[in-house]
């Protein structure tokens, strides 16, 4: 039990309402977690519905013990993920917010030279606190050689992180990047040129995600994405939108110049009369038909017929290997797509779609369906990561 092999990894997960079986858990992990802590190199902290303010000073409290304990005993802990903290929530009262956010800046300031990869997704904090947290990677020496962070919804609602010029001092001191995970409302042409600038030796992924309610109207120049491109010859570039769907606003986004992998657009089942669906398939997204290998569509098209454009646009993406879509199609979609799989006219090798319909029974598609499955039997089980379903939309 005291061979540090196993002890290598630990997730502590702190529950708002916690079952007997949570607070034994969470007891248990605590202890091994102290008990052991010279071995731990990778730490994840769950905090799951937080309900009130004496749950967030307690966990406030408990971490600042565990901190200090790592920080005596732990020469070799590398990977750090607290995600989700939701720090503007009214549950964190101004004094435990604030005593949090200074022990987990000294706590990432003595694991700065040993830590490589940190997570704090979700932790909405305000600008100034976020860039003292990143700061506090490279108070030791000026530079930060994290090679993965992931600051998504790092950043509180609203916030046009894009314009500060404190946080494009902070990004300038990391200098090892290879993965950056973040928001939209975070990138400028200066971001792309500090990019460029210190990372460009290791850089190879950005995971950009641009949500409605964050500011996404700043005009990024597409030389700057071609710069970076330049100086970063094998960078992939993620999107991820989520209620982002009209084609002016995306079309502000998506520059021809940026090496795009991967595509997400989820309308999360709104919808409005003046969105279409359409100019962004047929003129937008074509144009990475030389990079683009993922695409997921997540709409609510009710008011439009997409098969014939989904379908064009699916066989002019020749590297196109993953496709996940929720949408209002018809059952004939399915079967002309693993028709021209069969054809060798595209190389998917992962479909997975949900087939919307206004219809309660659907007996009728799911019959289809059966008989499509069976046509192409054959190549899906031999080929393909298969999932079709039928879904009443009612």
């Amino acid at each position: 039990m005291h061979s540090g092999s196993l002890w290598r990894s630990r997730t502590i997960t702190f529950c708002g309402q916690p079952s007997r079986e949570d607070a034994l858990e969470l007891q248990s992990a605590l202890w091994y977690v102290r008990k052991f802590a010279k071995y731990l190199v990778c730490l994840e902290i769950k905090l799951w519905n937080p309900y009130n303010t004496a749950f967030t000073r307690k966990f406030q409290v408990t971490l600042r013990g565990l901190f200090s304990h790592l920080v005596k005993c732990n020469n070799c802990l590398v990977s750090l993920s607290i995600k989700y903290l939701a720090l503007d929530r009214l549950i964190w009262r101004n004094v435990v917010r604030a005593q949090f956010l200074k022990n987990l800046a000294a706590f990432l300031k003595r694991m700065s030279k040993r830590l490589d990869y940190l997570n704090l997704k979700g932790a909405r904090v305000t600008l100034e606190e976020g860039c003292e947290l990143l700061n506090s990677l490279s108070c030791l020496t000026n530079e930060s050689f994290l090679s993965e962070i992931n600051v998504e919804d790092f950043f509180s609602l609203h916030l046009p992180v894009y314009s500060s010029t404190l946080f494009h001092q902070t990004m300038s001191k990391f200098h090892s990047l290879v993965i950056l995970t973040f928001n939209y409302n975070c990138i400028s042409d200066d971001l792309l040129n500090i990019l460029g600038e210190h990372s460009a030796h290791s850089l190879c992924t950005l995971n950009i995600k641009c949500h409605i309610h964050d500011p996404h109207g700043q005009v990024i120049r597409g030389v700057s994405w071609a710069n970076l491109a330049k100086r970063v010859p094998k960078l992939n570039v993620n999107f991820f939108f989520e209620r982002v769907m009209k084609h002016d606003h995306l079309a502000r986004i998506l520059l021809v110049e940026i090496p795009v992998r991967s595509i997400s657009l989820r309308s999360c089942y709104f919808t409005h009369p003046d969105w279409t669906m359409r100019p962004t398939l047929t003129n937008l997204l074509p144009v990475y038909w030389h990079v683009l290998q993922k695409l997921t569509l997540e709409l609510n098209n009710d008011h439009e017929l997409l098969d014939d454009d989904l379908l064009q646009l699916i066989l002019s993406c020749r590297r196109m290997l993953f496709l996940k879509v929720w949408a209002f199609l018809s059952v004939t979609f399915v079967e002309r797509l693993l028709q021209n799989r069969a054809e060798g006219k595209c190389i998917l090798t992962t479909i997975k779609v949900r087939i919307y319909t206004a219809r309660q029974e659907t007996s009728e598609e799911d019959l289809l369906l059966c008989n499509i499955y069976r046509k192409f039997k054959y190549l899906i089980d031999s080929e393909l990561n298969y999932f079709v379903i039928t879904y009443p939309m009612v």
